[in-house]
């Protein structure tokens, strides 16, 4: 029966079955979490607009987020906290907001998590670097670039068999999905503690830091109306109720999943390519030109709008960064998926070099690409794609006629590159994209930044 469903409805009807069966939400509260998701589904049968299908979605996820039982001191599970009140989504996302952007709750007191992640930037870096500065005094530098926290809505947990619903279920597309470049965060409150308490980033020395922190914040009195009165008596308590609410801001549709960009008008039959995006669009999904749309769907799926990532891993053999600090080392490697920030699967040869698809959606506001910032334009972002293997010496440090190609992994985890079309060119041939078929995926891919706004008929 599930399986009828739209996908984010169906993922909230599994999650509040294994809820029941495992004793973690009572009855009443079961029952709630399915209606709720019963009204989405009517809401989402009506409606013609994708956006407001995952708009839906989101808010189920708000409720059943806070529609677990709090009263008794048996449930277990991060949603089973036993909370002295039941805090309302809208409480939950005020809260979270105010955190987000307040400075004093880092040991330098100078950097919140906009610092980073800057809704300017479509919650993305604001500047250049490969990597932002952080630590207690503002001068430590982190290993990887700043992801963007937009449309991050749907991202699975972590698998390393990912399976899609909507072809062949049996097919083992490999590890997908969790937060990070490299997956290690099972969900949005999991990825929110790791700045929180990274050394390079906001750097409290632990847990009860950060709650010193918001006890002594203006928005205390706040924190305890929606949590209760005595919610800083525990520390790990207090902490789970931070990180619930900046999970839960991360779920506020008009910050984090607008979908009002052009291409969203364009899906929704509001708007027109250009000649160029048009051409741009016919190329990103081209299996034999940009192929981009193999590991960044462009379709409308299950009713919603693209996300423009599979949330799947790749290696594709960025080259060495040589301006991070880290890289110095000349044994240091980022391998990704198997290391070293992840450690779970060191043993995983295979998983080597492979960091999880972004989201091509606001692609176009940033200044430095990919998860070591290697690449400082959109356009040489596209060009590497398209001549990483007929070009080599354009990417990677030559000595002589040889190339030191995929110069960031150690040899022994080279043949995990991926050489699927645009790559697997030979050395001197023609690439698979020209200058001018490069920037017309540059035109269409600027057709994906939020805030779109169609010029008044005259």
């Amino acid at each position: 029966m599930v399986a009828c469903f739209p996908i984010d409805v169906r993922r909230v009807l599994v999650a509040a079955c294994r809820f029941v069966r495992r004793g973690v939400v009572r009855s009443l509260v079961a029952l709630s979490i399915v209606s709720l998701c019963v009204v989405a589904l009517a809401l989402v049968g009506r409606s013609r607009d994708p956006g407001l299908a995952q708009a839906n979605a989101a808010t189920i996820a708000l409720n059943r987020s806070t529609n677990i039982s709090t009263t008794s001191s048996t449930t277990s599970g991060y949603y089973g906290i036993p909370f002295e009140k039941t805090p309302s989504p809208a409480a939950m996302t005020a809260l979270g907001r105010t955190m987000f952007f307040d400075p004093a709750l880092s040991a330098s007191g100078r950097q919140s998590c906009a610092s980073c992640h800057d809704p300017r930037f479509a919650y993305g870096p604001p500047d250049d670097r490969a990597v932002e500065r952080g630590g207690p005094t503002m001068h430590d530098v982190g290993v990887r670039a700043v992801p963007s926290l937009r449309y991050l809505q749907n991202v699975p947990a972590f698998t390393e068999h990912h399976a899609e619903t909507d072809g062949n279920d049996s097919e083992d597309q490999g590890p997908a999905g969790g937060n990070n470049w490299d997956g290690r965060a099972p969900t949005k409150h999991d990825q929110a503690r790791i700045p929180l308490l990274s050394p390079f980033e906001m750097a409290n020395r632990d847990e009860a830091a950060v709650v010193a922190r918001i006890a002594a914040s203006r928005y205390a009195p706040s924190f305890r109306d929606a949590f209760g009165m005595h919610v800083f008596d525990d520390a790990a308590l207090a902490f789970q109720a931070a990180t619930l609410a900046l999970e839960v801001f991360q779920q506020s549709p008009a910050d984090f999943y607008p979908y009002d960009s052009k291409y969203d008008a364009y899906l929704r039959g509001r708007a027109t390519l250009t000649a160029a995006e048009a051409r741009g669009l016919a190329l990103f999904d081209d299996a034999n030109k940009g192929n981009c749309a193999s590991c960044h769907p462009s379709t409308i799926r299950d009713g919603g709008l693209p996300a423009f990532t599979d949330f799947g891993f790749v290696a594709i053999g960025v080259p060495r960064n040589a301006t991070i600090p880290a890289n110095a080392d000349a044994t240091h490697y980022d391998l990704g998926l198997c290391g070293p920030e992840r450690t779970d699967l060191a043993d995983h040869a295979a998983y080597c070099g492979m960091f999880r698809v972004p989201s091509l959606r606001n692609v176009a506001t940033r200044r430095t690409f990919f998860h070591n910032g290697a690449i400082k334009s959109l356009e040489a972002a596209v060009r590497f794609y398209a001549e990483r293997d007929t070009h080599p010496e354009r990417w990677y440090p030559t000595r002589g006629r040889s190339v030191r190609v995929f110069d960031d992994l150690p040899a022994r985890y080279r043949a995990n590159v991926n050489d699927e079309p645009p790559f697997g060119g030979r050395r001197g041939a023609k690439p698979a994209l020209d200058t001018h078929e490069v920037a017309d995926i540059v035109a269409f891919l600027k057709t994906l930044d939020d805030g779109y706004r169609p010029s008044p008929a005259r």
